[in-house]
């Protein structure tokens, strides 16, 4: 009688010893902070439970013998086995996290861009967010940024409660979040309950922010281009996209000079009616030449006047009209005269693309011929079930073998050779002689495809120039042409030299005064330049209408466009990627009456034919 009470005593220790166990486990994990309190009663109750089985065994010798001893023991030891694997599950998890986002347009994930940026931080960006009430959402974009880049900071912060903090932000009101990058402060946006913190926003602030570079791209105007405004067929849009990512937009009309500036980092020639002329096309053509960038964009019945420019290069723009047979368009309201394409070529610009879908309403082809030193590779694509068709006014439209041409076909094409060196400007030399003393001369350089007027030097001295006299000169920045065989426009300044020049006739060596040379703000910009120019780029594509306004913003469309512009200014080390994408406005709006049928639904009648199916079934198997 006294061993079971004894024994039921026992089983009582036994129960306090998983307690004191559970009570040490939890305070050391909680608080992640192994004190003496919680490894006191780890150690307490595994000590409990211990002398428990000790005693148990010596109370009852045949205990661990039992059947159910040894069911016990296996189910306990599965249990801890079930634990620990649960805890290591939870623990790779943590470590080694990763997310599956079934989002349409993934919302939850950061674009390949937004990563890139992230990740190529060199030094720390802090995100400040000055609000008061911490949303969670914000918090979660943020940490998604976190996963990418290490460097990436963020804090939030009450305006109310660190006034000295928001006065050296100069925070107007509650909401506003700042970029700081070393000493440099941005206001990036103004969060409420309508707008949370922007992903496009946030990732082009940390780009313009961590950018010391800033391209200029130069839109040629003058033959019918696509305008910069926000008109009908403009491309705000794109300027405005180009504006966040430190590219300046420009009109150039090279009607009225004769050169590319010099600080341009590509020109864009998109949808010209009419023909450039052929000083302009010949401007475009050195200008590519000496290590330029130029992205053309070519709707179909329009002749640009480069054919020499292209066949330089190996391009011939097709006169047809690019019809897509696939119906992949018909989701969306697209007919077959709008290729939707989802095959890109494998390039910088179209490496994150993947399948995604890009629009190009009327299009034509672009035919390419293989040229040796020149590299080609074409970025967009067309489907199997498309052809050029060549008569689009032959309804319907169906293939003609004869006079059509089968589909893939490419749309858009990218091509690098390498740059030649610009012409040098013809500058006096100690061993050239003259006959007789000229206050003038004027040299012609032989190469047509110098991407600058050739210079004249001309040297102000008296006729009686001795040989001890050190001419002197200006710089002039007028330029006038005069006429020449040449193609180039050769204008007359005044400047002075560095190297030796003797105006007098002498054949003597000892004989070479030198004058003193002024640098010219163009020679400047053409050694700032000279890194830039190893290579020549173009990019063409049979369509401009997908960079317009309205097809901008639809699925790859802006991207193409951008892309193709950061590869063409150099922008190489950069990032080349998808833009994050703006979370789609899902919500439907009700009028009153649907508002109210909607309600009757919901609160009469599927409640209704859900106790009438229930009567009819119970009345059934009565």
């Amino acid at each position: 009688m006294k061993s079971i009470k004894t024994k039921n005593y026992l089983i009582y220790l036994f129960w306090l010893g998983p307690f004191l166990t559970i009570m040490g486990l939890t305070a050391g994990v909680v608080t992640s902070d192994w004190s003496p309190v919680a490894l006191g009663l780890l150690f307490a109750g595994l000590a409990i439970i211990g002398f428990w089985l000790l005693f148990l065994g010596a109370l009852s010798p045949g205990f661990w013998k039992r059947r159910s001893t040894q069911a016990g023991t296996n189910a306990l030891v599965a249990t801890l086995a079930m634990l620990v694997i649960l805890g290591l599950i939870n623990f790779l998890g943590v470590r080694y996290a990763q997310r599956l986002d079934l989002t349409e347009t993934q919302l939850f994930t950061l674009s390949p861009l937004s990563q890139r940026v992230v990740k190529n931080l060199q030094q720390p960006v802090k995100v400040w967010l000055f609000d008061p009430k911490p949303n969670p959402i914000d918090r979660d974009l943020l940490n998604n940024y976190r996963r990418h880049g290490t460097k990436l900071e963020y804090e939030f912060a009450d305006p109310q409660l660190r006034p000295t903090l928001a006065q050296k932000f100069k925070v107007q009101k509650p909401g506003e979040v700042y970029l700081e990058y070393g000493s440099a402060r941005k206001l990036l946006q103004t969060v409420s309950d309508a707008e949370r913190l922007s992903e496009v926003k946030l990732t082009n602030g940390i780009e313009q922010l961590t950018s010391d570079r800033t391209d200029t791209a130069y839109f040629l105007q003058g033959h019918g281009e696509r305008p910069l405004e926000q008109v009908e067929g403009g491309l705000s849009e794109a300027v405005g996209a180009l504006k966040e990512k430190n590219l300046i937009a420009q009109p150039l009309n090279l009607a009225e000079r004769s050169e590319v500036p010099d600080d341009a980092s590509l020109v864009v020639v998109a949808g010209p009616k009419r023909a450039l002329f052929p000083g302009e096309a010949q401007a475009l053509r050195n200008y590519l030449t000496t290590g330029g960038s130029v992205l053309l964009m070519v709707d179909p019945e329009a002749n640009p006047g480069l054919d020499n420019l292209l066949t330089d290069w190996g391009v011939k723009l097709e006169r047809q009209i690019v019809i897509d047979a696939s119906g992949q368009g018909r989701s969306v309201g697209l007919g077959p005269a709008t290729p939707v394409v989802s095959k890109y070529g494998n390039h910088p610009i179209t490496r994150d693309f993947g399948s995604g879908f890009s629009f190009y309403p009327l299009a034509r082809p672009i035919e390419t011929t293989p040229l040796e030193g020149v590299q080609e590779t074409p970025l967009v694509v067309t489907t199997e079930k498309s052809w050029g068709e060549s008569n689009p006014e032959n309804q319907p439209l169906q293939f003609d073998p004869k006079s059509d041409r089968p589909g893939p076909i490419t749309v858009g094409v990218a091509l690098s050779r390498k740059a030649q060196p610009a012409s040098p400007s013809p500058t006096p030399s100690a061993t050239t002689t003259s006959p007789s003393p000229t206050p003038s001369a004027t040299t012609t350089s032989p190469s047509p495809t110098s991407p600058s007027p050739t210079s004249t030097p001309q040297a102000k001295a008296s006729p009686s120039a001795s040989p001890t006299s050190t001419p002197q000169a200006t710089t002039s920045p007028s330029v006038s042409p005069t006429p020449s065989a040449s193609p180039s426009i050769t204008p007359i300044t005044k400047a002075t030299t560095s190297p030796s020049v003797s105006p007098t006739p002498s054949t003597s060596p000892s004989i070479a005064p030198t004058t003193k040379a002024t640098t010219s703000p163009s020679s400047t910009n053409q050694e700032k330049n000279t890194k830039k120019t190893s290579e020549a780029r173009l990019i063409v594509y049979g369509n401009s209408n997908f960079a317009t306004d309205g097809w901008f913003k639809q699925q790859l469309n802006g991207d193409v466009f951008l892309n193709s512009v950061s590869w063409l200014s150099k922008r190489d080390e950069q990032a080349l990627s998808i833009r994050p994408k703006e979370q789609k406005n899902r919500r439907i709006n009700l009028s009153t009456m649907q508002a109210g049928g909607l309600g009757w639904v919901t609160l009469l009648i599927m409640p209704l034919i859900g106790f009438t199916t229930a009567g009819i079934m119970w009345w059934r198997r009565r």
